[in-house]
């Protein structure tokens, strides 16, 4: 697939087919997360991949799994339309838009720095980093045929999934990806679209 091909059809899916993905797909698609830049250059990530659901189902025992749309209707930082009828779709599917999926990725960085306490911005250079690289893994997985979701782990998930996998203390987890091949249905929510005549500047603001 070319490349801005693959960034123009590049959005969250949250439901799949049964189709398996190939463990030498998921090779290429997780190495490609290794070429983007990182901060102190070790690219000292880890990813585990998840395929087989017994794990899985382990590994996401903390994800809510009856969120319901009137939680969304709950949370009133939510004021644009666009935005809350995406919400309204995608919180319900948390829990089934991972456990449906044919593999669950766990990226994987070190505990570095204190990222919700850091003393200044350059402290989460590791952060951005591992996200870089997880931009490359949902574009390659693009490119792939695939598609992918992702949650931030809150409160317990992440502690569940150490314990489901067995990663080291001083590793934390930025997001679990769900990755597998769209359904012919999936849905894809509307998404704002940028003014880039209005936010693109150049030399000055």
């Amino acid at each position: 697939m070319e490349f801005y091909e693959a960034i123009r059809r590049r959005s969250s899916v949250r439901e799949f087919t049964d189709e398996a993905i190939p463990e030498e797909t998921l090779r290429r698609i997780i190495a490609a997360a290794y070429q983007a830049p990182a901060n102190d250059h070790f690219r000292d990530w880890h990813f585990i991949a998840v395929t087989d659901k017994t794990v899985m189902r382990e590994v996401l025992e903390g994800v809510p799994k009856n969120l319901t749309v009137k939680d969304v209707d709950q949370m009133t930082f939510i004021s644009d339309p666009v935005q809350k009828e995406s919400y309204r779709f995608a919180v319900p599917k948390q829990y089934s838009m991972l456990m449906n999926a044919a593999a669950v990725i766990i990226p994987l960085m070190k505990k570095k720095v204190d990222v919700l306490h850091p003393a200044d911005l350059s402290h989460l250079n590791c952060f951005a980093s591992v996200w870089c690289s997880i931009e490359n893994l949902w574009l390659a997985a693009t490119a792939e045929g695939c598609g992918c979701n992702l949650r931030i782990p809150c409160g317990s998930e992440e502690e569940t999934a150490r314990q489901a996998t067995g990663f080291p203390e001083e590793y934390m987890i930025p997001c679990f990806i769900g990755i597998g091949r769209p359904a012919a249905d999936a849905v894809r929510t509307k998404q704002l679209v940028p003014d880039l005549e209005k936010q693109l500047h150049w030399q000055k603001f």
